[in-house]
């Protein structure tokens, strides 16, 4: 029972996407020649809701769901594998139209090609996991 809640905000998510024309390939599309503000207002809204809630978490102590006090480390200072993990994810990103919530949501919507793209995904995980250690980091 405590699973409901997860599905209903997956399902959530899943319709606010659809809405908001996060998931279509044109709109991203337009993103990434500067055609269109859409999805930077979109992902722009995003970060600044990310920011607000990780202060919140901060500043009010709050405790997850078993009782426990959230603890967000502060980031390493070492930019290069930040752009290194950006330019791939971004690559990708352009590639297939889809960043990993979307890419869900289209399977759900109906567009089955995209479990091709949720399986490339999940082998770039898994060859990540395989190369981890001889990674710089």
């Amino acid at each position: 029972m405590k699973a409901l809640r997860f599905i209903l905000a997956g399902i959530v998510f899943g319709i606010v996407m659809i809405k908001s024309e996060a998931v279509s390939w044109y709109r991203i599309q337009e993103m990434f020649r500067f055609q269109s503000f859409h999805m930077y207002g979109i992902i722009g809204t995003a970060v600044i809701l990310g920011i607000i809630a990780v202060y919140i978490i901060k500043k009010l102590k709050i405790r997850d769901i078993e009782g426990e006090l959230i603890s967000l480390p502060d980031k390493d200072k070492q930019w290069t594998k930040y752009i290194l993990g950006g330019l791939i994810f971004g690559l990708g990103w352009a590639l297939t139209g889809a960043c990993p919530g979307p890419m869900f949501v289209n399977i759900g919507y109906g567009y089955l090609s995209m479990i091709i793209v949720v399986g490339g995904a999940l082998l770039g995980t898994y060859i990540y996991g395989v190369l981890r250690n001889r990674l710089p980091h």
